[in-house]
């Protein structure tokens, strides 16, 4: 048992190790990023520091994968280098036992990463959305929805507009029964209703709209008018009013079946929030598949040489991994292939190919 907490210790320390330097890197390139994508004298360094810090946890979690293989890659090299998988294996344990205790700090890793870190970085990426969303349009959009129907914001220049609506088509870029009522600074300025409105780009088309200016000190009655077609212009799109049901990575994987099971019942498309919560229970799955396959090509003495050419192979079949697993959830979220075997097949059979890559490395 000594030895496996030994392996397990080395590893842990490069994979934090590793996640500091990357942690540095990814502020670094974010204040950049922010820098220019705000106005520094507008926002302030106070504001721009902050952004960074609620994007930087949505962005370390994206590259956890490539610091897990990374870690493996460190680990194996300087059990080469050291001789110690050589005593490791003449003391009887083969390269599969060596490498149980790794992949248990991987799978200890994969599942602390979806149960604890997955709700902070929800959190973090929602208020980073707002806030930026905030500060680039002057006021955010927002979406909420029941039975009864659906709630729609947009911001603007202008002011706001609140639209409800009865019903909708299933992204709800068309409504029926909509209401829409324009605020500024001193209260609401105007009121449409129409049978039907379609959100095109920047604009919604109206039809059968009854316009009711509302001014104060006038009869908004006397003063409304019918239209047959009214374009109203928005600065909303269809990929915002999606963003609008909740992003999948803004919401807690603890709060996702409650959120899908609410958009199933008012009508909409929860398949990107049933394809996320599946990628996200297999995240650990897919980690250990990082330290196989970095193992399968690493777990050899350093003295056979050619040891950059295996470094480079086991970081070019993770990248490969990482994005075959991408691709699949693209299908899986467009309907192409289900959602369990979008989510799922990909973890699995990376972790096959890397143990029959262990196991030709080991027995020829």
């Amino acid at each position: 048992m000594t030895l496996y907490f030994y392996f397990a210790r080395k590893f842990l320390f490069f994979f934090i190790a590793l996640s500091g330097v990357f942690a540095a890197l990814l502020l670094l390139f974010d204040l950049v990023e922010h820098l220019r994508g705000f106005d520094a004298s507008e926002v302030g360094f106070i504001g721009i520091f902050q952004l960074m810090l609620l994007n930087m946890p949505q962005e370390f979690y994206q590259i956890l994968p490539l610091i897990m293989i990374l870690s493996s890659l460190a680990l194996f090299l300087n059990l080469s280098r050291s001789s110690e998988l050589v005593v490791a294996r003449a003391s009887g344990r083969s390269a599969l036992t060596s490498l149980m205790s790794p992949i248990v700090v991987a799978l200890l890793i994969g599942m602390i990463g979806v149960t604890t870190f997955n709700p902070i970085v929800a959190a973090t990426a929602k208020r980073y959305d707002d806030l930026s969303a905030s500060i680039k349009r002057g006021g955010s959009n927002a979406l909420t929805f029941s039975r009864e129907g659906i709630w729609l914001r947009q911001g603007g220049e202008t002011g706001q507009t609140v639209i409800f609506a009865v019903g909708a088509n299933h992204d709800a870029t068309t409504l029926r029964q909509a209401t829409f009522v324009t605020y500024d600074g001193s209260g609401p300025v105007r009121r449409i209703e129409a049978d039907q409105a379609q959100l095109q780009l920047g604009s919604w088309q109206l039809k059968d709209a009854k316009i009711w200016p509302l001014e104060r000190g006038s009869n908004a009655e006397s003063l409304a008018e019918v239209k047959a077609d009214f374009t109203l212009p928005t600065s909303l799109t269809a990929e915002q009013i999606r963003d609008g049901f909740g992003k999948p990575r803004t919401v807690s994987v603890w709060e996702l079946p409650r959120l899908i099971s609410q958009l199933e019942e008012a009508g909409f498309s929860a398949r990107r929030h049933k394809m996320w919560l599946h990628m996200e229970m297999a995240q650990p799955i897919f980690l250990i598949a990082m330290v196989m396959v970095s193992a399968a090509f690493t777990m050899r003495h350093t003295r056979m040489g050619r040891t950059g050419v295996a470094s480079l192979l086991a970081t070019m079949s993770g990248f490969g991994l990482y994005y075959i697993r991408n691709f699949a959830q693209i299908l899986g979220e467009n309907g192409q292939i289900p959602i369990e075997l979008a989510a799922w097949t990909p973890p699995i059979a990376s972790v096959f190919l890397a143990m029959g890559l262990l196991l030709h490395m080991e027995d020829g």
